[in-house]
C-alpha cells in the first residue's frame, strides 16, 4: 500500500509540514521527531524524492509516478502540500495510483533553479511518469520541462499551443457560473477580488466572469476591483484600509478568484462590521473543505478534484505504457455549490 504524505503525518501525529521538513532534510523540527517520521517512512515503504535527495524506501522499476511541484513565493509555496486544494488533489492521486499498483513520489523543484534542476531530475527519473503541477508555470517553462521529461501530464493550467497532455478544471466556466449566480439573485453592482499573484487560471476566470456580465449588459466598475494576497487565510490590513475609506460605497456582491481569497475577504469584512450576506454576497472558487467551516459557510465553485486526479492517473499510466500516444487536453467542468454567503436582492 502506498501512503500519501498526509497518511505519514497522521501515523507520526505531526503536521504535514513537519513531514515535508523531515523528508527534505530541512530544519524546523526536533531530531527526535525527524527520526520518528523517517522510521515510519521506511517501515511503510513510502517513496519520496526531492531534487537533491536519494530515494527512501523501495524503488520498483516502471511503477513510480512522480508528482512534481515547482515551488516559488507565488501560489505553489514551498510547503504547497499543506494548502487544502493541493492536499486533496495529492490524496486522490495517491489513492488512485495505489489501487493500480503504482507508487507515488512527491518531488519539489525550486523555480529559481528550474533549468538546472530539471536536467538533473530527468537523469534520475528515466522511465518514470510525471504528473506536473503547472499552477505557476509559464508556457515556456512547461515546454522546457516536457522536452526533458517526455512522459508528463500537467495539472492546474492549460496551454493550447503546446503539444503536451493537460488535465485542468474549466476555469472559464466556473467564473461564468459565478457571475450568472449573482445575476440570478438580482445583483447588478458586482465587484471582483483578484489575486496579487497572477497565474493563467486566474486570467481565464476573469475572462469567464466578465463574459457572463457582458451578456447581461453589466460590467465591473473600475473602482470595484480589489486585490488580495492568495495564500493566507487571515484578514488583510491593506484591503481593510481600502474598505474603511468607502465603507458605505461597496458592491452588493464580490467574486473571489479562489476560496483562500474569499475566506480572507470574509474575515476582513467581518472585522470591519460588514455583514455577509446582508450587505455583501461572496462567491469563492475551488470549494475547499475550509469553505464549509468559515462563518457564514461559503458559496463556491466546486472543482471535482477526485475526477481530475483520476483522469491524470489514467493518462500518465497510458503514457508510460505507450509514450507515442497522441497528446490530449482534458477540461473538467465545475458547478456552483450554494451555501450561506449569498443573498437574493429583492426588487
Amino acid at each position: 500500500m502506498t501512503l500519501t504524505i498526509k497518511d505519514i503525518a497522521q501515523l507520526a501525529n505531526v503536521s504535514i509540514s513537519s513531514v515535508s521538513l523531515a523528508l527534505n532534510n530541512k530544519p524546523g523540527i526536533s531530531p527526535k521527531t525527524r527520526e520518528r517520521i523517517l522510521k515510519i517512512v521506511q517501515d511503510q515503504g513510502y517513496i519520496h524524492k526531492s531534487s537533491s535527495q536519494d530515494y527512501i524506501g523501495p524503488q520498483p522499476k516502471k511503477k513510480i509516478v512522480n508528482f512534481v511541484a515547482c515551488t516559488n513565493p507565488g501560489i505553489v509555496i514551498e510547503q504547497f502540500e499543506t494548502l487544502p486544494f493541493f492536499t486533496e488533489l495529492i490524496r486522490h492521486i495517491g489513492s488512485d495510483l495505489s489501487s493500480k499498483g503504482y507508487s507515488l513520489m512527491l518531488s519539489t523543484i525550486n523555480l529559481d533553479h528550474l533549468y538546472e534542476e530539471i536536467k538533473q531530475f530527468s537523469k534520475a527519473n528515466e522511465g518514470n511518469g510525471i504528473i506536473l503541477l503547472g499552477t505557476d508555470l509559464t508556457k515556456e517553462q512547461i515546454a522546457y520541462i516536457a522536452k526533458h521529461l517526455p512522459n508528463i501530464v500537467v495539472l492546474d493550467t492549460t496551454f493550447d499551443m503546446l503539444s503536451v497532455d493537460f488535465v485542468n478544471m474549466n476555469s472559464f466556466l466556473g467564473a461564468y457560473q459565478a457571475a450568472n449566480h449573482f445575476i440570478k439573485l438580482g445583483h447588478t453592482r458586482i465587484g471582483y477580488v483578484q489575486s496579487t499573484v497572477r497565474i493563467r487560471n486566474f486570467e481565464v476566470r476573469k475572462e469567464g466572469f466578465l463574459t457572463a456580465l457582458k451578456e447581461k449588459n453589466l460590467d465591473v466598475a473600475k473602482n470595484d476591483y480589489f486585490n488580495m494576497f492568495p495564500t493566507v487565510l487571515t484578514s488583510q490590513e491593506q484591503f481593510k484600509n481600502e474598505i474603511v475609506k468607502r465603507r458605505h460605497d461597496l458592491p452588493t456582491a464580490l467574486f473571489c478568484e479562489s476560496d483562500y481569497i474569499a475566506i480572507s475577504l470574509v474575515k476582513s469584512l467581518t472585522e470591519l462590521g460588514v455583514k455577509i450576506p446582508e450587505e455583501v454576497s461572496i462567491i469563492g472558487f475551488d470549494d475547499i473543505q475550509e469553505a464549509k467551516i468559515i462563518s457564514p459557510e461559503l458559496t463556491s465553485i466546486h472543482v471535482p478534484k477526485e475526477r481530475i486526479a483520476s483522469l491524470a492517473v489514467d493518462r500518465i499510466i497510458e503514457l508510460m505504457n505507450d509514450p507515442s500516444s497522441k497528446k490530449v487536453k482534458i477540461s473538467v467542468d465545475t458547478e456552483v455549490v450554494e451555501r450561506n454567503s449569498c443573498r437574493e436582492i429583492k426588487k
